[in-house]
């Protein structure tokens, strides 16, 4: 049996990832990614997510990863978690941190370090309902990256610049996006 290595750049693999770019630009619909998951209530502050499936060009791809919420005691919960906005502005890094990665790599720079830290305030006057002017949720979320790696200081404003332009959580949180819903009461 013949085996094939691949070198990895920074723990990704290159060619397979030019490989997908290619038959994306072929069939812009094999692009075409959806994300599912279910809240439950478990009880006081107490949540719990599962990951209900991603489709990737209309196939299935099974996923099942749950992860908890919880507030801190200071909010009423039992700290047993991270809370939502923890997973909203860890999530604005995690996807961007993606981007650096698969940026970087196919740049075929090394990265020694990669650290994105999120900073986000809200008051909890809009949130409560006390004062309608509040916003209940941020107004602004700062981000600062921290990169060590074998490029330049230009190479790196370069790939920030495409992560910023392509993170899909980069654009989601930097403008408004359309949120329907429905109440579903039994």
């Amino acid at each position: 049996m013949e085996t094939t290595t691949r070198a990895l750049v920074n723990g990704i693999d290159t060619e397979g990832l030019r490989g997908t770019i290619a038959a994306i630009t072929d069939d812009p619909s094999r692009g075409a990614v959806a994300f599912r998951v279910r809240t439950a209530w478990k009880g006081g502050m107490r949540s719990e997510t599962t990951a209900a499936g991603v489709s990737l060009g209309g196939e299935p791809i099974a996923r099942s990863f749950r992860f908890a919420a919880d507030e801190p005691f200071q909010l009423f919960g039992t700290d047993g978690a991270a809370n939502p906005q923890e997973y909203l502005l860890g999530a604005l890094a995690a996807c961007m941190l993606v981007g650096w990665v698969a940026g970087a790599s196919l740049r075929g720079v090394r990265l020694d370090s990669l650290e994105i830290e999120t900073e986000g305030r809200l008051d909890l006057t809009g949130f409560l309902g006390i004062d309608a002017a509040a916003a209940p949720g941020h107004e602004s979320i700062r981000y600062r990256v921290r990169v060590r790696g074998a490029a330049s200081r230009e190479t790196f404003a370069e790939i920030h610049e495409t992560v910023r332009r392509t993170s899909p959580n980069f654009f989601n949180l930097s403008r408004p996006i359309l949120l329907e819903g429905e109440l579903d009461v039994g």
